[in-house]
């Protein structure tokens, strides 16, 4: 009998960007927070599979979704679309002039080297902006851990996610930087 851990095989995964919301009814959400800004406001969610943060401004939407591709997502409003492979840089100018630039890496690493991994993982999730521990399949095997770190300044907000894939002994690693053009 074959026990499955919560999360997908880490191939599975896309990161797409709307400007719109993404309704949260299509996520098993874990765990979110909201920050509030001076100029704007952002909601972070940690899903089963990876992440949603959604940036509004008086002027701007913007929405980042980290799932399966096979997850339901809306078309309309979709400004982008990736599988998450290996390592890739990313830059768009978005609607009403908003930067947007985006560096993810999905690594894979023997087991003893993801089991090293997991233990300052373990420590980075308890001093991050919001941070999830799954439960685990059995006693013996280490926890999908997903945390995001949030950086605020005068017209941007910088993002690091990192999601770990026990099953796949693999590490996803985002990082995101938006940039609101000043008022």
């Amino acid at each position: 009998m074959s026990v499955r851990f919560v999360r997908p095989d880490v191939s599975e995964l896309s990161l797409a960007i709307f400007s719109r919301s993404v309704h949260p009814e299509l996520f098993v959400i874990q765990s979110q927070t909201t920050i509030t800004h001076h100029s704007f406001v952002v909601q972070i969610a940690i899903t089963n599979a990876g992440h949603v943060v959604q940036l509004k401004s008086p002027q701007h939407f913007l929405c980042e979704v980290v799932a399966p591709h096979k997850q339901p997502l809306p078309s309309r409003h979709r400004l982008f679309d990736r599988n998450l492979r290996s390592n890739r840089d990313e830059s768009l100018t978005l609607p009403n002039k908003v930067a947007y630039y985006l560096s993810y890496q999905v690594e894979r690493v023997d087991p003893e080297i993801y089991l090293r991994l997991h233990e300052e993982f373990c420590t980075d999730c308890g001093k991050a902006t919001i941070g999830h521990m799954f439960s685990t399949p059995n006693r013996l095997a280490p926890a999908a851990i997903s945390y995001l770190q949030a950086d605020l300044f005068p017209h941007s907000l910088l993002i690091h996610a990192f999601h770990t894939f026990p099953e796949n002994c693999a590490i996803v690693k985002t990082q995101t930087l938006i940039e609101l053009p000043a008022a």
